[in-house]
């Protein structure tokens, strides 16, 4: 599924740029910025906003799915275990975004482009590792997995604290009203989609009306989910909708994301910019070295302290191969250039996003390809 998934997410990356930079410019311009839906409760958004508002809070859910399930019972149930993948996806947040904004120190557009590069992409992260690094032990997969959903729900808070405009009151009451609902149906052991689906959708509209990134919510309700099976339950409800959910995440919500975030103009000019530009220099920067420097470094610390623990099998080798991985930005990155910034400067830092994500990717692939041929010898 996560191979699958990333081979979804880079055709319909390439699909976006041929749009974009062919023919069919045009069409597709008009596509992306066709509005839909009635303008009440400000809902008549755009096709891109549509996906970038809509489809990533279903993408969100699922990992803050993950991230529930790995709290309670899985890697970072335990102290120690989830002392590693923490701190590393705080280095690997920390890092990038100080790297970034000492690279583009004095620009005024980096007043908020700072957080372009703290995010990692599970799903193209994790693709990667099952293509290329089928010889690693499990450990260093859960650690990417631990880290990536640490590191999305950080990028998330980001979401939340930086971009939210005009917050309305009353509609984030009702956020919360719908969330307390949502956890009393979890609680009471209600399985019925029917009541779960709309109070679902009306908390996605309700944290969208008060001016929250509307994804909140679906990282909002993913940790209100229950991860604990009831004695003669087949599974929970929180491994059941992450079984349910999840191809239709990585293989649609995430793709058609992209297909309209990925999508912008390159020319020559552009293309020189990506290279010379301090802002495209700084989130390239912040992707490529911050996110190896910070996720290796301190996890690395962390290990020497005595704070944590390496997984079983996994060697500082494998951890430098598996950070580099973190550098894989791509749709949280993208997300947050497409808030942060506008016209040239939004376009500029996607495709500084996009060459950062496949120059970590491929040098990522190097390292675990070494790695994995390494193992047996050693």
């Amino acid at each position: 599924m996560e191979t699958v998934g990333g081979s979804i997410l880079l055709a319909a990356t390439a699909v976006a740029l041929l749009a974009a930079n062919g023919p069919w410019a045009e069409a597709y311009q008009t596509l992306r910025d066709t509005r839909l839906a009635p303008h009440v409760l400000h809902l008549d958004l755009t096709v891109g906003d549509w996906a970038k508002d809509g489809l990533l809070a279903l993408f969100f859910f699922v990992a803050g799915l993950e991230l529930k399930r790995e709290l309670v019972v899985g890697e970072l149930s335990s102290l120690r275990s989830a002392l590693l993948p923490v701190i590393a996806a705080l280095g690997g947040m920390v890092v990038p975004a100080l790297l970034a904004t000492a690279v583009g120190w004095g620009d005024p557009r980096m007043a908020q482009a700072w957080a372009v590069p703290v995010a990692t992409d599970i799903a193209f992260a994790l693709g990667v590792l099952a293509l290329v690094a089928s010889g690693l032990p499990g450990g260093a997969r859960v650690f990417l997995l631990s880290l990536a959903v640490v590191d999305d729900l950080g990028a998330i808070l980001l979401i939340a604290i930086l971009f939210t405009g005009s917050f309305n009151l009353l509609a984030a009451a009702t956020a919360v009203a719908l969330l307390g609902l949502y956890a009393l149906l979890q609680d009471r052991r209600v399985r019925t989609p029917w009541l779960y689906v709309p109070v679902a959708v009306a908390t996605w509209v309700a944290v969208h009306a008060s001016g929250v990134h509307a994804t909140v919510a679906g990282v909002a309700l993913a940790l209100l989910t229950r991860v604990r099976a009831d004695p003669g339950e087949g599974e929970s409800p929180c491994v059941r909708l992450e079984h349910r959910l999840q191809p239709w995440s990585a293989g649609l919500a995430v793709p058609v994301f992209a297909l309209f975030a990925a999508g912008i103009p390159i020319n020559a000019g552009v293309f020189g910019d990506l290279f010379t530009d301090r802002l495209a220099l700084a989130i390239m920067v912040g992707l490529v070295v911050g996110k190896l420097v910070g996720i290796t470094g301190s996890a690395l610390l962390a290990v020497r302290i005595g704070a944590a623990r390496l997984p079983a099998d996994v060697t500082p080798k494998d951890l430098v191969a598996v950070a580099m991985l973190g550098g894989v930005g791509f749709t949280v990155s993208l997300l947050i250039a497409d808030l942060s910034l506008d016209g040239p400067d939004m376009a500029l830092a996607k495709g500084a996003v996009l060459v950062s994500s496949l120059v970590a990717s491929l040098l990522a692939a190097v390292l675990l390809v070494r790695r994995s041929k390494a193992r047996p010898a050693g």
